[in-house]
């Protein structure tokens, strides 16, 4: 089976690395056209990349998530000669509305990705450009559970299958030497509590610095790592030097892919206390694989996908309630044999289900599906 992905997420390496497991399959030969870099992100070059034709390319719109397209793309298409067109973006972008009708003239069937959990109605042309893709496509791919009800709300019937669009790369993150790197990166507490993302009041950063304080207060030798930038930054300095917390709070503005694996394994515990708003809910938390990748035990608040990758591998809180989440920390902090369940149910649960190899057999289990069974 000769399969066409369109992706700009693939001018990433490590994200690639799920196109190489699939093309390593029997049945397999893949293709991928991507740009030749994304608004500020260069296309990152990787040994596994002459495998397969990658197909980069200028693109008018770079850097413009639903008005971006690629020149030349149905005589890609046409050279390629693919059994099947992967288009790896929203259903209501551009580029999938390019892809589909491509495809289409061409007689090649086509599915989309998507990440939407929220219900949304959208303005001209977007909701035209939808309908048309959910005409032209034989099946979708969703990211979460909450986005196949979605797509099932607005009338889409055909096949969906639910699957990430990236698995965790075990290369990068795995169990190592906590107390090493402790050392290595300064860290004088015993025990680390962990936040990795986005300092904005969606992710629940609030209610991460309000359950947590009582628990530094009652603890020296426990700390707080965060890493990540947001309008929460001078907010989050002011609170631990307010409550004579600054030597237990170390901030990391900004870490390199290559040094997360070392991050994850400087915690204990991560927490991920998002809040869903009008417009937003966590799509999918990829730092909870990751951090179970490397043996962390995870806490989420129950904020849209969460908990589905959670599972019974750690804590799920109600979003938004401060004193379960203290509880939370505390459970982890002082049962030592729940910790090493939980981190052991974590790591298993990302080996079956959320390494980059897993996503990529999902992915062509749901191509052969959608083709009959072809191989």
């Amino acid at each position: 089976m000769r399969v066409l992905m369109i992706s700009k997420a693939c001018v990433t390496a490590s994200y690639r690395s799920k196109i190489a497991y699939m093309h390593q399959m029997a049945d397999m030969e893949m293709g991928l056209v991507v740009p030749d870099h994304w608004a500020n992100l260069p296309f990152e070059p990787d040994s596994a990349d002459e495998a397969y034709p990658i197909y980069k390319l200028p693109i008018p719109f770079n850097g413009k998530n639903h008005f971006h397209w690629y020149p030349k793309l149905t005589r890609i298409i046409r050279d390629f000669k693919p059994d099947l067109v992967h288009i790896d973006e929203e259903h209501y972008s551009f580029v999938t509305w390019q892809g589909v009708r491509a495809a289409r003239k061409l007689g090649v069937p086509s599915l989309f990705f998507t990440w939407q959990n929220i219900y949304k109605r959208y303005p001209l042309p977007f909701s035209a450009i939808e309908q048309d893709v959910f005409r032209g496509t034989r099946g979708a791919i969703a990211g979460n559970q909450d986005a196949e009800q979605v797509l099932r709300k607005k009338g889409y019937t055909k096949p969906v299958t639910v699957v990430p669009q990236f698995g965790t790369d075990l290369a990068l993150f795995g169990p190592r030497d906590r107390q090493a790197l402790r050392r290595q990166y300064n860290f004088g507490q015993s025990f680390v509590v962990g936040y990795v993302g986005r300092l904005i009041e969606d992710k629940g950063i609030g209610d991460l610095l309000a359950s947590i304080r009582p628990v530094l207060q009652k603890n020296s030798d426990v700390g707080l790592l965060i890493v990540g930038t947001g309008p929460y930054d001078a907010q989050i300095r002011d609170w631990a030097d307010g409550n004579g917390l600054a030597k237990q709070v170390t901030r990391l503005p900004w870490v390199s892919s290559d040094a997360m694996g070392d991050v994850m394994n400087l915690m204990d515990v991560l927490v991920l206390p998002s809040r869903t708003t009008a417009r937003w809910k966590e799509q999918f938390g990829r730092v909870l694989t990751e951090a179970m990748a490397s043996h962390d035990v995870v806490i989420g608040s129950d904020s849209g996908e969460i908990p589905n990758v959670i599972g019974d591998a750690g804590l799920v809180f109600p979003e938004g309630d401060v004193p379960q989440l203290t509880e939370a920390i505390r459970r982890v902090l002082q049962d030592d044999a729940l910790r090493a369940t939980l981190a052991q149910r974590g790591a298993e649960r990302v080996r079956d289900h959320f390494t980059q190899e897993a996503i990529a057999a999902k992915t062509c289990a749901f191509y052969r599906d959608l083709l009959g069974g072809m191989a």
